[in-house]
């Protein structure tokens, strides 16, 4: 159990963290000129991740722990810490816009368009696996998948592909 709580406690934590830096970085590039596509669906999107983090929280302790799959969750981590490293002061979680801004083709978006979405993904499915919640991971990926599909439409559409 304490392995639980020590699990959720650092996911929450990195949430927590990254949450001024969002807040701030989408300040910064809005006082550059830029603006926020399709806002709309944003609520939708912190919802479901409150949601999901909650519920994993509520039914999660006590329940074994899969170290396999734990150790793939910190390799999905890693893979996010990169993405946020590569985008720097650019990383967001709304999507915003800069006139005359190069889209970033180094790091892990050599490879993906959408590097940090894969990310989440596999944060969503992997998270309540490791404690053997498969209904958690489905229910929550699939409402997932419906707004990533909005989602990536917008960014996409915005981003000019």
């Amino acid at each position: 159990m304490i392995l639980n709580i020590v699990i959720l406690t650092l996911v929450t934590l990195e949430r927590l963290v990254e949450l001024p830096i969002a807040q701030a970085n989408t300040k910064r590039l809005i006082a550059a000129g830029g603006y926020e596509v399709a806002p709309g669906h944003y609520t939708l999107i912190v919802a479901l991740h409150a949601l999901w983090l909650a519920t994993v929280w509520w039914l999660a302790p006590g329940r074994p722990v899969s170290l396999p799959l734990l150790a793939l969750f910190g390799l999905v981590e890693l893979g996010r810490i990169w993405v946020l490293l590569t985008l720097g002061k650019r990383w967001t979680t709304r999507i915003i816009v800069v006139p005359d801004e190069t889209l970033v083709r180094r790091g892990p978006y050599r490879f993906l368009n959408h590097p940090n979405y894969v990310v989440v993904v596999a944060e969503i499915a992997l998270l309540p696996l490791v404690f053997g919640l498969w209904r958690t991971a489905l229910i929550f990926s699939l409402l997932n998948a419906v707004l990533l599909i909005i989602r990536i439409r917008e960014e996409n559409r915005a981003l000019g592909r």
